[in-house]
């Protein structure tokens, strides 16, 4: 600013000198010194727009490098509410509820929309521009965008999903938290045969795998260990999608290896072992922000700030504090913003 107003200054003498000069000119001084003043006078007039142009680039710069976190005034300048939705999932909506707590806890209006239902329920409301941000998942929401998507890794698989939103969409940053599928053995079983990744298994004769009986003929079911890891099981179905029972089989050793979604607070305990999957064989499915584009550039870096805070231990914490002593989102996501300093 100080560079602004003393080019405003020099801009008033310049002009002033030369008005003065031209009328002394017209009298005494050739043709020539009119000419060279003229010249003179309109060097400095561009050299001031120069410099008020470069403070005011400088000026914008540095608002860039802003921290997202800081919010001098507490409010939201824009007026905008933002619309914070969840899928009908417990874990979605905590994960929501830190979304919407920290946009909150930095000046911004929200309306929440919770427990909304799945995809087919919400995604309409999300194209739509009616819901501006929703927590989402890396690989499964590609696949429902693209049903012959091939990539399993983390970073294609983002790299990809970005591709196939729709109009008016895009995912920030990815967190390291992922809600996916994995092989889990227990914490005895892993220590007794040195097992930390899927490959480790091959170490191991007899294997007995769990899972729903659609595990069986999935890519990463038997028949994908064997081609991808060189991994030998038989298998046994267990008809309740990685709940109760399919912990009980896995406790009780009816199977050496199950099939559990990362997030499940049962891994929380330490009883568990949840093996590496260095090669992919799972379709990587990361927690991410989905939002609306027109979605303030200060609220998107906010979230990505979360989302880099957001561990899978994280999540199956919070997880089991909503399923073990039944807190509500709303303690659990506070808490968690707290305790990462993030509010």
């Amino acid at each position: 600013m100080s560079i602004i107003t003393r080019t405003t200054a020099t801009t008033g003498t310049t002009a002033t000198s030369h008005t003065a000069a031209t009328t002394v000119a017209k009298f005494s001084l050739p043709r020539f010194a009119i000419r060279k003043c003229a010249v003179d006078s309109g060097r400095k007039k561009r050299f001031t727009r120069m410099l008020a142009m470069l403070g005011a680039l400088m000026l914008a710069v540095g608002c860039s490098n802003a921290d997202p976190l800081r919010n001098s005034d507490g409010k939201n300048k824009s007026g905008r509410t933002i619309v914070v939705g969840s899928q009908d999932y417990y874990s979605n909506e905590i994960v929501a509820e830190v979304y919407a707590q920290v946009l909150e806890a930095k000046g911004y209006k929200i309306d929440r929309q919770m427990r909304i239902g799945q995809r087919e329920a919400y995604m309409p409301e999300v194209r739509s521009g009616s819901i501006d941000v929703f927590p989402e998942y890396t690989g499964s929401l590609l696949q429902y965008l693209d049903s012959k998507a091939k990539v399993t890794a983390p970073e294609p698989v983002y790299r990809a999903l970005e591709k196939k939103l729709p109009r008016g969409l895009t995912v920030l940053n990815q967190a390291p938290a992922a809600d996916q599928d994995s092989y889990v053995v227990t914490a005895k079983f892993a220590s007794e045969h040195g097992i930390q990744t899927i490959g480790d298994l091959a170490k191991v004769k007899g294997i007995v795998l769990g899972g729903n009986s659609e595990l069986e003929s999935r890519p990463y079911g038997p028949k994908g260990l064997k081609s991808t890891y060189g991994v030998d099981v038989s298998f046994t179905p267990i008809e309740d999608s990685g709940g109760p029972l399919t912990v009980k089989s896995l406790r009780e050793g009816r199977a050496q290896v199950v099939d559990l979604y990362s997030g499940n607070p049962e891994l929380s305990t330490g009883e568990f072992v949840v093996l590496q999957d260095p090669k992919n064989l799972f379709l990587s499915s990361h927690l991410v922000p989905l939002v609306s584009s027109d979605l303030p550039v200060r609220a998107a870096k906010i979230l990505d700030v979360v989302s880099s805070k957001l561990t899978p231990e994280d999540l199956r914490a919070m997880n089991a504090r909503s399923v073990k002593s039944g807190e509500s989102a709303s303690k659990i996501a506070r808490e968690w913003l707290k305790n990462k300093k993030i509010i």
